[in-house]
């Protein structure tokens, strides 16, 4: 679909089917209590999570499978600590860089698949997917130090609020990626302390109010491309989903800069 074409980014959900992936916890040997988490976090979703007991592979190893392959694998332990035992706030507060965040293949490898996430008090965990990848995205056109990063925020106060996210913007801003952030115009329409080198866009149409966009586009067509859409469906109700192809985040990259 062209982006003249496109009504809202929600369009963006119906450009390739949901992959069928599940996660398999092998050999576990971590409490129920954990394996109960992982699924809590995944409850609803089409990413089924089960646990087998397979010979020749090591003890509390996750693994993504799609039409009978392994696609991706994480140890339990990364999964849990950079999932299962945390909020939010790990990620939000500043209690670590961009640098230092160790997003699991397990999770990371769920592109393409489309997700009905809650945010608190309903869920503790289904939100904060979206925030590993987010900060996934970010992580990598940093290490990349080139190229073009947009994100929507629609409070252009979460850089004062959210003490996290405005190191890893002032992180960005430093490095050679050229930074466009998105919110609401009006008493939100301006960062309180501004970051320099960072290009602010403001307005009040729907995708300004409902939007959680974070896209990588490289300067060089070799290097990785990254997109995450997601769409505030209710309150604190979000479906999203991220990509690698880079034809999608090309056209992603496109729709923002033409329609925000």
């Amino acid at each position: 679909m062209s982006d003249s074409a496109r009504s809202s980014l929600s369009t963006f959900f119906d450009d390739v089917e949901s992959p069928a992936r599940s996660l398999v916890v092998v050999n576990r040997r971590e409490p129920n209590a954990v394996q109960n988490l992982l699924r809590s976090a995944f409850d609803g979703q089409s990413v089924a999570v089960s646990e087998s007991e397979l010979p020749d592979v090591d003890d509390d190893v996750v693994i993504v499978v799609e039409d009978g392959e392994v696609v991706a694998a994480s140890p339990l332990e990364d999964v849990m600590n950079a999932f299962l035992l945390i909020n939010s706030d790990t990620y939000i507060t500043g209690r670590g860089s961009v640098e230092n965040v160790d997003v699991p293949d397990v999770l990371t490898a769920l592109d393409d698949v489309v997700f009905d996430l809650r945010g608190y008090p309903i869920s503790n965990k289904e939100k904060l997917l979206l925030i590993l990848i987010s900060r996934h995205i970010e992580q990598l056109a940093l290490q990349t130090d080139s190229g073009r990063l947009r994100s929507t925020f629609q409070r252009l106060s979460r850089f004062d609020d959210e003490r996290g996210t405005r190191d890893v913007y002032e992180a960005l801003a430093a490095s050679g990626v050229d930074v466009h952030v998105y919110g609401l115009s009006g008493r939100h329409g301006q960062i309180p302390d501004e970051i320099p080198d960072v290009t602010v866009h403001t307005g009040t149409s729907a995708d300004y109010r409902r939007s959680w966009c974070v896209v990588f586009v490289p300067e060089r067509p070799t290097d990785d491309y990254a997109a995450l859409v997601a769409v505030e469906t209710g309150p604190n109700v979000w479906r999203g989903q991220w990509t690698y192809d880079a034809d999608r985040v090309r056209d992603i990259d496109q729709y923002l800069d033409t329609n925000l």
